[in-house]
């Protein structure tokens, strides 16, 4: 049944990321409508609360934040967009996953137009995605029910089907940019970038006076306008039909380019005219000087390693260190309006308090707590580079590079040395952009703990990594990809939401978040440190004899 068209088998290979990412995002949901009580409900908990979004506003906008629709729809303003992984990695692969692969030839072959593959393939996606987005529904509006919200199914519904739109103009995205690109993960890069560049291009309205016609640039702008579980504000419908109407529009002029250029190549933006010319009047030494024999990346597997994953850790390094430096700002910004809420309220104070990991300082505590992102971000940088391990060796690559001959042993650890130099590289950038953040603004900071926040991110990354080629091992690409992101989603959401609802620390323990601590007041902790290089020694090792007895290209999944 599944085999009989290109739509069947593509919503089949979806399968697993559907239960996986939809279940995953309803459970953070459900944990966060459940934390509501707690919060709220607390001597005072509800006046802070209130008080304390409002000085939070460049982060989202609190509306009704004292129920639970409107305080989950505020905590998850932009997290609840990390669904938007999913479609953009899958719509690169589609289409020029497929012709990397050399699937779509055999495809081609049959008597089926590519309009229709195309079309088929792309409906399949979303198809996936509007099941996600049930899902989603289902477990928010159980959440809702368990907690007495004023929500009712249809709203959930509603608040589903926003995500998965606001989570689907990235995918169109990187459809569109796939078809000029030569690889699939360029393009699901590419529309990653743009996928935080747009949470951050959101975010500026609310913190500079006279950007709201930049932030109308972003589609996470209008994903924001509506607020489903909020049921004084309900739904913007034209938001949500721009959004429907951008979708379907980047996804059309895909396939028009598509079905008209050639399989395998990217469109050409500018034709080389010159180069062909000078080739058809036979000019073979000029073409043969251009191919990079002695090019530095190719002196050796580490070399190489680094120059794969170049372009990447570039636009990584922006993102990560251009949102560094823009919670310093940030921070300057409402410090002074909660210095002067804590003076009016001890509620509030303590609030704050428990928000930036107990740190008494406003601008501790304020970095302290958006600082907790930096991890998740290079962890996600991790992701995708053992994503592209695994793809490397499910598309034959590993198996051009063994046969030169390398030993198996130094082709992964190769690669796990590039991904750890370009996280150190990371840091180091993160970590001066930081500072001069910090002395443009005139925050003061503890050069040393500063230094220490900063750089504590490495080791989460190198975990992550190494987790990462242990799963690669033994699944592949999409369930190495799926199960890596859906246990990076749990520490996350463990360490994110589990002191709210007073987990006991032996639960917290289990995320490698909770290892990360609060460098920023506290310096690094010497044990945690050590606890999270040796699991990563650990699983490094597995990884290494795990590649080192397998057959290359044979998988569980």
């Amino acid at each position: 049944m599944w085999m009989r068209s290109v739509y069947l088998k593509t919503v089949r290979e979806g399968r697993a990321a559907v239960l996986g990412w939809g279940l995953g995002m309803g459970l953070l949901v459900f944990v966060v409508e459940a934390s509501v009580g707690s919060v709220a409900g607390a001597q005072g908990g509800a006046q802070a609360l209130a008080s304390i979004t409002r000085s939070f506003k460049w982060a989202a906008d609190p509306v009704a934040v004292t129920t639970v629709g409107g305080y989950t729809t505020w905590k998850l303003a932009f997290t609840v967009l990390i669904l938007a992984i999913w479609p953009l990695i899958a719509t690169s692969r589609v289409l020029r996953g497929a012709e990397e692969r050399g699937t779509m030839d055999v495809l081609l072959a049959h008597p089926r137009s590519r309009l229709r593959v195309a079309l088929e393939s792309v409906a399949a996606v979303w198809t996936s995605l509007l099941a996600m987005s049930l899902i989603v529904a289902v477990v928010t509006y159980l959440g809702g029910a368990a907690a007495h919200a004023a929500f009712s199914f249809a709203d959930a519904l509603l608040f589903g089907l926003n995500l998965a739109l606001a989570a689907g103009i990235f995918g169109s995205i990187a459809l569109l940019v796939s078809q000029f690109t030569q690889q699939a993960r360029t393009a699901a890069g590419a529309a990653g970038g743009l996928l935080f560049a747009s949470i951050m291009l959101d975010m500026l309205h609310r913190t500079v006076p006279g950007t709201l016609w930049l932030s109308r640039l972003s589609p996470v702008y209008y994903f924001n306008l509506s607020k489903p579980l909020v049921p004084t504000v309900g739904v913007d419908i034209g938001a949500m039909l721009l959004l429907v109407v951008l979708s379907l529009a980047l996804s059309a002029v895909a396939i028009a380019l598509f079905v008209r250029r050639d399989i395998a190549l990217g469109v050409e933006l500018v034709r080389r005219t010159r180069g062909r010319r000078a080739v058809a009047a036979g000019a073979p030494a000029r073409a043969a000087r251009s191919l990079p024999e002695r090019a530095w990346s190719l002196r050796s597997l580490f070399t190489r390693a680094l120059a794969m994953i170049a372009a990447p850790t570039l636009w990584w390094t922006l993102g990560l260190a251009g949102f560094a430096a823009f919670t310093v700002l940030a921070t300057k910004s409402v410090a002074d309006q909660l210095r002067t809420l804590m003076e009016g309220s001890t509620a509030i104070g303590l609030v704050i308090a428990g928000l930036g990991g107990g740190a008494t300082g406003i601008n501790d505590a304020l970095l302290n707590a958006l600082f907790f992102f930096l991890p998740l971000l290079i962890m996600i940088f991790a992701v995708t580079q053992t994503s592209r391990w695994a793809s490397d060796e499910e598309d034959g690559r590993q198996e051009l590079v063994l046969a030169t001959p390398q030993p198996r042993h130094h082709v992964l650890l190769a690669r796990f040395a590039a991904v750890a130099v370009s996280a150190s590289f990371m840091g180091l950038v993160t970590l001066a952009a930081t500072a001069v953040s910090a002395a443009a603004t005139g925050l003061p900071l503890d050069a040393g703990h500063l230094t220490a926040a900063v750089l504590s991110i490495v080791p989460q990354g190198l975990l992550m990594a190494a987790i990462g080629y242990l799963f690669a091992g033994w699944l592949a690409a999409a369930f190495e990809t799926g199960l890596l992101s859906f246990l990076l989603a749990t520490w996350f959401f463990a360490s994110f939401i589990g002191p709210e609802l007073k987990w006991p620390p032996a639960l917290l323990r289990l995320s490698a978040f909770y290892y990360y601590g609060t460098p920023l007041l506290h310096g690094i902790a010497l044990g945690d440190m050590l606890i999270v290089l040796g699991v990563t020694a650990v699983a490094l090792l597995g990884a290494v004899l795990r590649f080192l007895h397998k057959d290359i290209g044979r998988f569980l999944g």
